[in-house]
C-alpha cells in the first residue's frame, strides 16, 4: 500500500485519476454510534464506482474500494451529515521569484483532491493549504510543488529560523555572484561603450587589439558571465519554458540568449546577416545579468529584514531555565520544562515559560510583550509571561503554560499566519500575473517582428525585443502586497496588536464604527460596592451577608464587589442549600432558610416583586453610571445595591482619538439604560444599546450595522465570542478568556482600550503602503513596456537600451522592497501606558451619547 494523491491505495501502480480498482482510507467526523456507521457506509456506496465500504467507528475512518473519484466521496459523506475534517498544511518552497511562480504553485496545489484552497506568499517563501484529512496528503501536496520546479517540504517547528538561515546563506551565494560578474562584465562595458563614448578609445582599441580580437575577448567574458554566475537564469528559466509556465527566469535567459546569440553570429558568422548588419551587444547580455544579480542580491538583504519582528520575537525565547525538581535546583534547557514545574527567577533573568507566582515579589518588564512602557508588579498568585525579564526581585513561580502553549509561541505563530496571509486586494494581481509572462513573451515577440520588417536592421529589432524582455517585472507586482504585510503585521506585534488574519488588516482600514463591550474593555472590570441602601424593616450587615453567601458561588466581576465588601467587614458567610443563576437575570439562593434573589430590576419585575422607593433609588445611582442591582428575600424587596466600575484612565483618550479618525463609537452593555448613558456621556460615546442579554450582544451589532458602515467589535469574555465572530472585524483584549481570543480577527495582547486605535492606524498604513506598492508595479509595466518596444524610435529616435532596461528592473523591486520597509519605523498612533502622557489624542467635542433602542 502507498500515498498516491495523498490517498492511500492498494494497487502499487494506482492513481486517482486512473480508473483502476484502489482503497481508499478517509477520516470522518461525527460518526458517534452504529447507527452512523450505517448511513456513512451507505452514502458511499451509492457513489458511482465503489465497490464495497467499511466504516470504522473506533478508528472514526471508512475505507472505500473501486473506481470513485476522492472528491466525489468526500462530497457525499459531506451530504449526508458525515464530513472528512478540514486541517491547514503549511509549506515551505523555495526557488519563487515572481508572482507568476506563486500562481502557477497555487494553480498545482488547487488541481489536488481533496484541496479547499491554497495561499502562496512569495515574500514568506510558504504556502498555507487549507484541506480535507487525507492520510498522506501533506507530503503528496510538498511533492507535487517540488514536481512544478519549486522545492518543497512541510514546514518545520524552526521555520522562521531556517528561513533566516537560507535568507543569509542565499545573500551571501548572491554576493559573490555579482562580485564575479562585475569583474567579468567591466572590461565588456569598458570596451564597447567606452568606444562608443570616447571616439579615441575606439580608434586605440581598433589599432591596437583590432575589432575582431576586441568581439572575441567580449565573447569569453560574456559567455563566463551568463553560465557562470548568470547560470542560475539558464537553469531555473529554460525548465519552467519547457514546462510551458514561463517566468522571470524564462525572461532573462531569453533576452539574455537573444543578445548573446546575435552577437555570437556577428562574430564568428555574419555572413548569415544582411551585408552592413552585423553588431555585437555582448556587453548589454553581460550587464544584465550583473544588473538583475545585483537587484536580486539587495532584494535577499530586504526580505531579511522585512522577517526582522518573526525574528526579534524568537530573540524573546529564553534558552534555559532554573528548575526545583524532587528538592533539587538544576539549569534544563527550556523545551525540557513541564506543565507544573516549579521554576527559580533571578533579578535580571528572562522568564522561560508562562505560569503563576508562587513566593517572591519583583516587578516584570513586560513591554516586548504588551507594549506596557511600566514594569508590572508581581506577587503570589499573580501571571507571569515566557519571554519578559525580572526586575530586582526574586521569583518562583509553578508552570503553567509551555512549549507551543505558551503566549510568546501564540504571538509569534499569529503573527507568522498573518504574514502569510493572502489579502482581497491580492486577486487582481493574481488575475494578471497569470497571463503576464506569456504576454510580455508575445510582445517582445510581435517588437522583433515588427522592427525587423520595418526597422533599419536586425540589431534594433533584437535590441528592442530583449529590452522588451528584460524590463518586464512580475517580480514587483508579486512582492507589492506580501511585503507589506510582512513588515506591517510584524511591527503590530511589536506595538502590542495581532493580526490574527491577514485580511482583517484590509477590513479593519474601512471600519467605519467601534462597538466596545463596557466591562474590561472600557471600564477596570474590578468594581466596587457603592451602595447598599436596605429597605425599611432590613437592616444593612444581614443582607450584606446573605448577598454575599449569595454571589460567592459566582464569578461575575460584580459578585466579586459584594463578596470583597463583606470580607472587608470581618463578616462570616453561609453556605448556600440552593443557588441558581439565570444568566442575564440574576441569581436565586436558599440560605438558612431564607429565598434570596439578586438581580436586575427585570429579575424582580418577573418575579413579581414590587421595588417601590429602591427603584427610585436605584434610578439615581445609576444616572451616576453605577451598576444597580435589587435584592429580594421570601419575596419582599429588601435592598438597592449598587455597584461602581470606573473607566478606564484611557477610555476617553481613546474615544477622541477615534472621533479623530473619523470613526463613530458605540457601547454594548447588560446595564439599565440610565447607568449605560451616564457611562456613554463621560466617555463622550455616540451610542449605547444598553440592557443587552450575554447571548443578545450579535443581534446588538445587527442593530448598529442598519448604519450601512463597516463595524468593529471589542471584547473579551465567553459570551463576546459570537459577537467577535459575527462582527466585520472582532478585536480581541489579549487579558480575556481563550474562547473570546480565538474567536477575534486582531488580538490586543494589552487591556488598554487604545490598542484599537493602534490597530486602526496600522491597518490604514500597511494598506496605504501596500496601493503605493501596486501603482508602481502596474505603472511602471504599463509605462516601460511600450518604451522598450520602441514606441518613442520613430518620433525623437530613442531606443531604450536592454542594459537600462536590466537596471530599472532591478530597481522596480528594490523600490517595492525599500517602500515596505518604511513600515518598520511606523509609531504607535497612541502610546499605551499612564493615560495623560505621550500619545494623549486631541479632544474632540462629545456627541452626548445618542441611545440606540435595546
Amino acid at each position: 500500500m502507498r500515498v498516491v494523491n495523498g490517498i492511500r491505495t492498494a494497487d502499487p501502480m494506482a492513481h486517482a485519476s486512473d480508473i483502476s480498482t484502489k482503497t481508499l482510507t478517509l477520516q470522518v467526523t461525527r460518526m458517534n454510534c452504529a447507527s452512523c456507521t450505517g448511513r456513512v457506509e451507505r452514502a458511499v456506496s451509492a457513489v458511482p464506482g465503489v465497490t464495497s465500504a467499511s466504516a470504522n467507528l473506533a478508528a472514526g475512518t471508512v475505507q472505500v474500494s473501486g473506481t470513485a473519484a476522492p472528491d466525489a466521496l468526500m462530497q457525499a459523506l459531506s451530504d449526508a451529515g458525515y464530513p472528512v475534517p478540514e486541517v491547514t498544511t503549511d509549506l515551505a518552497i523555495e526557488g519563487m521569484h515572481c508572482a507568476s511562480c506563486t500562481g502557477r504553485v497555487e494553480r498545482a496545489l488547487a488541481q489536488r483532491p481533496g484541496v479547499l484552497s491554497a495561499s502562496v506568499n512569495l515574500a514568506t517563501g510558504g504556502a498555507q493549504i487549507r484541506h480535507r484529512a487525507i492520510p498522506g496528503l501533506a507530503d503528496d501536496l510538498a511533492r507535487v510543488v517540488s514536481q512544478a520546479g519549486f522545492p518543497s517540504r512541510p514546514r518545520a517547528g524552526d521555520e522562521p529560523a531556517r528561513r533566516q538561515a537560507a535568507q543569509a546563506a542565499e545573500g551571501k551565494a548572491l554576493r559573490w555572484r555579482v562580485l564575479l560578474a562585475l569583474v567579468l562584465s567591466v572590461p565588456v562595458f569598458v570596451i564597447e561603450m567606452g568606444g562608443h563614448m570616447v571616439p579615441a578609445f575606439h580608434n586605440w582599441v581598433h589599432h591596437t587589439i583590432g575589432m575582431q580580437t576586441s568581439w572575441l575577448i567580449q565573447f569569453a567574458l560574456t559567455t563566463a558571465v551568463l553560465f557562470g554566475p548568470g547560470l542560475m537564469f539558464f537553469r531555473l528559466g529554460l525548465p519552467a519554458l519547457i514546462r510551458r509556465a514561463p517566468d522571470m527566469n524564462s525572461l532573462v535567459a531569453l533576452g539574455t540568449a537573444a543578445a548573446w546569440g546575435f552577437s555570437s553570429v556577428s562574430t564568428f558568422a555574419p555572413g548569415l546577416l544582411p551585408p552592413g548588419t552585423a553588431a555585437v551587444y555582448f556587453e548589454a547580455a553581460a550587464v544584465i545579468v550583473t544588473l538583475i544579480l545585483l537587484g536580486r542580491w539587495l532584494e535577499a538583504r530586504a526580505k531579511g529584514r522585512t522577517g526582522a519582528a518573526i525574528a526579534r520575537l524568537i530573540g524573546l525565547q529564553a534558552k534555559s531555565a532554573r528548575v526545583e525538581r524532587d528538592g533539587a535546583v538544576s539549569d534544563l534547557p527550556v523545551d525540557a520544562i513541564r506543565q507544573g514545574d516549579t521554576v527559580h527567577v533571578r533579578p535580571g533573568e528572562r522568564i522561560a515559560v508562562d505560569g503563576v507566582v508562587l513566593s517572591g515579589a519583583s516587578h516584570v518588564d513586560e513591554s516586548m510583550i504588551s507594549g506596557e512602557p511600566l514594569p508590572v508588579e508581581k506577587a503570589k498568585g499573580a501571571e507571569v509571561t515566557g519571554g519578559t525579564i525580572n526586575g530586582t526581585g526574586a521569583l518562583v513561580f509553578r508552570a503553567t503554560r509551555v512549549g507551543a502553549d505558551t503566549m510568546l509561541a501564540q504571538i509569534i505563530r499569529m503573527v507568522e499566519q498573518a504574514q502569510g496571509a493572502k489579502l482581497p486586494i491580492q486577486a487582481l494581481v493574481d488575475r494578471v500575473t497569470l497571463y503576464f509572462v506569456p504576454a510580455v513573451m508575445a510582445v517582445a515577440a510581435a517588437t522583433l517582428v515588427v522592427w525587423l520588417l520595418l526597422g533599419p536592421g536586425p540589431g534594433l529589432a533584437v535590441v528592442a525585443a530583449v529590452s522588451v524582455l528584460i524590463i518586464a517585472c512580475p517580480c514587483a507586482m508579486g512582492l507589492a502586497t506580501p511585503t507589506s504585510i510582512m513588515v506591517g503585521t510584524g511591527r503590530a506585534a511589536e506595538l502590542g496588536v495581532l493580526f490574527r488574519r491577514g485580511d482583517a488588516l484590509q477590513a479593519m482600514e474601512n471600519v467605519g464604527t467601534v462597538a466596545f463591550d463596557k466591562t474590561v474593555t472600557l471600564t477596570e472590570g474590578l468594581p466596587e460596592l457603592a451602595a447598599l441602601e436596605p429597605a425599611p424593616g432590613f437592616e444593612t450587615a444581614p443582607l450584606l451577608r446573605l448577598a454575599a453567601a449569595a454571589e460567592a458561588q459566582s464569578e461575575h466581576p460584580i459578585a466579586q464587589a459584594i463578596l470583597r465588601a463583606a470580607r472587608a467587614e470581618g463578616l462570616e458567610l453561609p453556605v448556600p442549600e440552593r443557588f441558581d443563576s439565570m444568566t442575564g437575570f440574576g441569581l436565586a439562593a436558599r440560605i438558612e432558610g431564607q429565598s434570596v434573589l439578586i438581580g436586575a430590576a427585570r429579575l424582580m419585575t418577573r418575579e413579581g416583586v414590587e421595588l417601590g422607593a429602591l427603584a427610585k433609588a436605584g434610578a439615581a445611582r445609576a444616572a451616576r453610571g453605577e451598576s444597580v442591582l435589587f435584592m429580594a428575600v421570601d419575596g419582599q424587596p429588601a435592598a438597592m445595591i449598587a455597584v461602581a466600575d470606573r473607566l478606564k484612565p484611557a477610555a476617553r483618550e481613546t474615544v477622541a482619538a477615534l472621533h479623530a479618525m473619523g470613526v463613530q463609537v458605540a457601547m454594548i452593555t447588560g446595564d439599565g439604560q440610565a447607568t449605560a448613558q451616564a457611562i456613554a456621556q463621560e466617555a463622550g460615546i455616540d451610542q449605547v444599546v444598553a440592557e443587552v442579554l450575554p447571548d443578545g450582544k450579535v443581534q446588538a451589532l445587527d442593530r448598529l450595522r442598519s448604519a450601512g458602515r463597516r463595524l468593529a467589535f471589542v471584547g473579551d469574555g465567553i459570551n463576546d465570542a459570537p459577537a467577535l465572530a459575527s462582527a466585520d472585524v472582532g478585536l480581541a483584549i489579549g487579558t480575556g478568556t481563550d474562547v473570546a481570543i480565538e474567536s477575534g480577527d486582531v488580538v490586543l495582547i494589552s487591556g488598554d482600550p487604545r490598542g484599537v486605535v493602534n490597530a486602526l492606524a496600522l491597518s490604514r498604513a500597511v494598506m496605504r503602503n501596500i496601493r503605493q506598492n501596486l501603482f508602481w508595479a502596474f505603472a511602471y509595466n504599463t509605462a516601460l513596456i511600450p518604451v522598450a518596444a520602441g514606441v518613442l524610435y520613430p518620433l525623437f529616435g530613442l531606443m531604450l537600451s536592454p542594459m537600462l532596461a536590466a537596471g530599472a528592473m532591478a530597481l522596480s523591486s528594490v523600490f517595492v522592497l525599500t517602500n515596505a520597509l518604511r513600515l518598520r519605523g511606523l509609531r504607535p498612533a497612541m502610546a499605551e501606558g499612564p493615560a495623560g502622557g505621550a500619545g494623549r489624542a486631541q479632544p474632540v467635542s462629545p456627541s452626548g451619547g445618542k441611545a440606540v433602542p435595546a
